[in-house]
């Protein structure tokens, strides 16, 4: 296949020829000549000394993935068997393990190509693609995982616009089609997922580890709140766990009926907890005024979110958004802080927890945290890869 070769300036090259898989638009001296996505590009520093070669694809910041730092090895489908063969081995483990049945199988950078992500739900797979670029290798990345597991069937997700516009079509890709709601498990709770109903399915299976910690040793007898709730899933744990009642709140209209569902497939009567289609803003102004007060809050709101009076940016807001947790959260309670915004690390976001409860007048603990579980396998060299950041933290007296 030919190679184009992209010359790097040189303040971006070390960090790249030490593993940093990205290759950021302002890296590159000159993008003119990158025409189709997809194309493979050969990437030399201002000396034109060999860095590695990937692919061009546009995605956020990037123009692009190193996909191997060998001069003389071809991406082509053996490359990609053997990437996603080692995937599958590393998740060995979460295949064997019959409590789990939906997990990660590729992520990424992390396994060695940026763009790609595989999940598994209990013998289905759903693959994204996260730019034009890697799409371009379709063929040869779904022929490697057909070859290499046994399948029900296989999904996709297109997660890029093409000329600007998100093209809604069929997610289906081989195999045979599902049954939705298909109900997967996680550490033995049930989950109803759709894999035909565009980019979210109903569960985000990062937060796996978090989930079985509210449910063993945080729940019982508690009065929990579930912002920005999704689907309920945190709630659902909550239950499981012995919370006395459980309150979902979430701005989507779908929130409810996707909530009713989750905790009815895990045999919970939803009418006895509370699932609130409101702003999580105004419910939070809402439960000052009524003096309302919870045990355990979570608060795993979006990156960036916009209602019609309020626009949130985790990296701006989230001190803020903590304040108005911390007023509503007993003392003695926890607050389970979740973020998955890249646009910061671990450190700055305890920032955001200090300021917060300093500006409150509350003195607080930090219990323990969790980043991304085993499967959303990360690299040192890229740090924005591991981009959860979960804090539970307890409010003193």
């Amino acid at each position: 296949m030919t190679e184009t070769v992209v010359k790097i300036k040189a303040q971006y090259s070390q960090k790249m020829r030490k593993g940093n898989p990205i290759v950021l638009k302002d890296a590159i001296v000159s993008a003119d000549h990158l025409e189709a996505e997809g194309m493979i590009i050969r990437l030399v520093d201002e000396q034109n000394q060999f860095i590695g070669k990937g692919y061009y694809g546009k995605q956020n910041k990037g123009f692009g993935w190193i996909l191997t730092r060998k001069e003389n090895e071809p991406i082509n489908h053996e490359f990609f068997h053997n990437k996603i063969m080692k995937a599958i081995q590393y998740r060995k483990p979460f295949f064997q393990n019959k409590e789990t049945t939906a997990f990660r199988v590729f992520n990424g950078e992390g396994d060695g190509i940026g763009g790609l992500t595989i999940d598994y739900y209990d013998g289905y797979y759903v693959i994204s693609w996260y730019s034009l670029g890697i799409y371009q290798f379709k063929e040869a990345i779904i022929e490697a995982l057909t070859n290499l597991v046994p399948y029900k069937g296989i999904y996709q997700k297109k997660r890029f616009a093409e000329d600007g516009m998100y093209v809604e079509e069929d997610d289906f890709v081989t195999g045979e089609r599902g049954q939705f709601p298909l109900i997967v498990k996680e550490n033995g709770a049930s989950f109803a997922v759709y894999l035909n109903e565009g980019a979210m399915v109903g569960v985000f299976l990062d937060q796996r580890e978090v989930r079985k910690a509210i449910r063993d040793r945080y729940a019982k007898g508690k009065n929990v709140l579930n912002t920005f709730s999704y689907t309920g899933a945190f709630s659902v744990f909550a239950a499981l766990g012995g919370a006395v009642k459980t309150t979902s709140v979430d701005l989507a209209n779908r929130s409810r009926s996707k909530t009713i569902e989750q905790f009815s497939v895990n045999g919970i009567d939803y009418e006895a907890q509370d699932i609130i289609v409101e702003d999580v803003f105004h419910y939070f102004k809402y439960a000052v005024k009524k003096q309302l007060t919870f045990d355990l809050v979570v608060l795993d709101p979006p990156s960036f979110a916009r209602s019609k009076k309020v626009t949130f940016s985790a990296a701006k807001d989230y001190t803020k958004l903590l304040k108005q947790a911390i007023a509503i959260t007993a003392d003695d309670g926890v607050i389970v802080a979740s973020t998955n915004s890249a646009s910061f690390d671990m450190k700055k976001f305890k920032g955001f927890i200090d300021r917060a409860f300093r500006d409150n007048g509350h003195k607080y603990k930090i219990l323990e945290e969790y980043t991304l579980p085993a499967d959303f396998k990360t690299i040192k060299e890229f740090e924005e890869g591991n981009y959860l950041k979960v804090v539970f933290i307890k409010k003193m007296r």
